[in-house]
């Protein structure tokens, strides 16, 4: 049986906690944990998308996760691809929204 990939992009919440699982938009997945946009674009680029993507907005230093959701979705235009399923388990209200937005948008004009 193949196990279903999720990219959980956070750089401090654990996805082996439980607390996190209500946030996973697919059931029992193999979870990648990326603490940064830049590990989100290397495994992307190297492995291709993932079944389902968890956002957190603040990465830290550096770009956030709307750069990431933003990234992702020029990467779905250039390679003819849908979106992954995805969620936002983001405690920033702003950037949460923007995330969504974004992908949103990406989901109703792209398909």
């Amino acid at each position: 049986m193949t196990s279903h990939t999720l990219l959980w992009l956070d750089d401090e919440r654990d996805p082996s906690d439980s607390r996190w699982i209500e946030f996973f938009p697919i059931v029992n997945p193999a979870v990648v944990w990326l603490k940064s946009y830049d590990e989100f674009v290397q495994w992307i680029s190297h492995n291709g998308l993932p079944d389902a993507i968890c956002f957190d907005h603040d990465l830290g230093i550096g770009p956030s996760g709307f750069d990431a959701a933003r990234w992702l979705t020029e990467y779905c235009l250039d390679s003819g691809s849908p979106l992954p399923a995805w969620s936002i388990q983001s405690a920033n209200p702003i950037g949460k929204q923007n995330i969504a937005s974004i992908l949103n948008t990406f989901e109703r004009f792209v398909g």
